[in-house]
């Protein structure tokens, strides 16, 4: 076949599949794509490879315009193939079977549906954000959730960022900038994406006062760093390490004592933070955000959408004179939250309200706190499902294993789990198998481990079990 068989672009664009594409994608961008087909069809006709010449000719036709009928319809089903490739979303929603809960690149903690429900209702219109009902007159968008962190955390004031990054950025440029900020050195951390706390100090104007060694740092080390400039003291929570054996750290009380007395701010970073005792749900303590509160800090940062378990943003709450402050810097306009996000975030505040009720409303504290002996119906469920997936070039085991909450959260702690370790038989690769999930409608996303694909069951709750051997069977070969 010869490219003059190849119809001109204003004859493919007269016909009706191309009459549907624009309808979904507008000329413009649809030109682009009949134009790119256009140029494949022909670079594969000028081809030296047989195969390639098959793709486009696999027969002899009777005359050139049966020739053309041919070559029409592919270039018709390459470019609706790109359009559907193009208007796909690329932001989807995946099963996470890591093991890992609050998976970072995952999206980190699902939200209840009461905060999706918020989500909805103020998306589809006008809404109260900025605006003063009672007064009639133009409001605070901190309002919606300011009264409920205080009730909360025992904090004097607060405010919303849109991460806890920008938290400890917006709070060290209001507190800091062109002034020196006392860190002891075993908690300068890095974080995913390698953000690090002394890149963030200088991007906030503010320079590092770096204290007492890696594992050792004592109450004289500060007060050195403040006689020589310090005004303010800042504790990071390490929270993807932690330093043990012959170490030495100065107790949040000491800290805000030793500040005060100077004059100083202490600041306090927890980074994940948690509103509530998380040991009442089987898990290992954490500082909550009340403890700090209590013991001194004037300013405390935590995120939102990891142990609380809401939507991304950055929590900021302190004294009152301190987070004026914060509220009246300019970088605050650039940091703050959108609607959507506030309103997820008020009703996670009130849910907070009945800490008992919390393991059944909140998903992740749901996730994190279950047991294995839950997910072992899971597991029975699925063996079989998952051999015929892979058309029976798998063997399936369960065994056990240990999840991580994740997102720096709890970073040595691990969680008894149940898992299915699939191994592939014959000529199919670990890499393979895991591809295969993930190329289903809802991507399945596991880990490997040496030869095996393993699936943590943690995060794969009963009443989601039909809906993925649903998923499965539709992506099967």
């Amino acid at each position: 076949m010869h490219p003059s068989h190849i119809p001109s672009l204003d004859k493919l664009l007269g016909q009706a599949p191309a009459g549907f594409l624009i309808e979904r994608l507008g000329r413009d961008f649809s030109v682009t794509l009949y134009r790119d087909a256009i140029s494949a069809c022909r670079a594969d006709m000028l081809s030296e490879s047989c195969d390639s010449k098959q793709v486009v000719a696999p027969q002899e036709f009777e005359s050139a315009d049966d020739a053309a009928t041919h070559v029409a319809a592919i270039i018709h089903k390459h470019a609706t193939q790109a359009c559907d490739s193009m208007l796909a979303s690329s932001l989807k929603p995946v099963f996470n079977l890591t093991g890992t809960v609050l998976h970072t690149n995952l999206g980190r903690a699902p939200l209840p549906q009461a905060c999706i429900d918020s989500m909805v209702k103020v998306s589809r219109g006008a809404s109260t954000l900025e605006f003063d009902i009672e007064a009639g007159r133009r409001g605070d968008r901190d309002s919606h959730v300011e009264e409920w962190l205080c009730r909360l955390t025992g904090a004097e004031a607060a405010t919303v960022v849109n991460n806890n990054a920008a938290a400890v950025l917006l709070t060290l440029n209001t507190v800091a900038s062109q002034k020196s900020v006392a860190v002891s050195r075993g908690e300068l951390v890095e974080i995913g994406g390698s953000f690090r706390v002394p890149a963030i100090m200088k991007k906030a104007g503010c320079h590092l006062a770096e204290v007492g060694t890696t594992n050792r740092t004592h109450e004289h080390d500060y007060l050195s760093a403040i006689e020589e400039g310090a005004i303010a003291v800042m504790k990071v929570h390490t929270s993807n390490y932690r330093i043990e054996g012959f170490t030495k750290s100065v107790s949040d009380a000491e800290l805000a004592s030793l500040a005060h007395e100077r004059d100083c701010v202490f600041i306090n970073d927890l980074g994940s933070g948690a509103l509530v005792d998380l040991s009442r749900f089987g898990l290992p303590a954490e500082p909550t955000v009340r403890d700090a509160i209590q013991e001194g800090a004037d300013i405390v940062t935590f995120s939102g959408d990891k142990l609380l378990g809401g939507p991304q943003c950055g929590l900021i709450v302190g004294k009152a004179e301190q987070i004026a402050a914060i509220r009246a810097n300019p970088m605050k306009r650039a940091l703050r939250c959108d609607k959507m996000t506030l309103a997820a975030l008020e009703t996670l505040l009130k849910l907070y309200a009945n800490p008992e009720q919390l393991a059944q409303q909140i998903p992740s504290l749901r996730l994190l706190s279950r047991k294995p002996q839950h997910m072992q119906e899971t597991a029975d469920s699925l063996h079989q499902h998952l051999i015929k997936f892979f058309n029976s070039n798998i063997t399936v085991a369960t065994t056990d294993c240990q999840s991580q909450v994740g997102s720096g959260a709890l970073p040595v702690e691990s969680l008894p789990s149940l898992c299915l370790v699939l191994s592939p038989a014959g000529s199919l690769s670990v890499s393979n198998m895991a591809a295969r999930l993930r190329e289903l409608s809802v991507p399945v996303i596991g880990r490997i481990n040496k030869n095996s694909l393993i699936l943590d069951l943690r995060c794969l709750e009963h009443d989601d079990t039909a809906a993925f051997i649903a998923n499965l069977e539709s992506g099967g070969s």
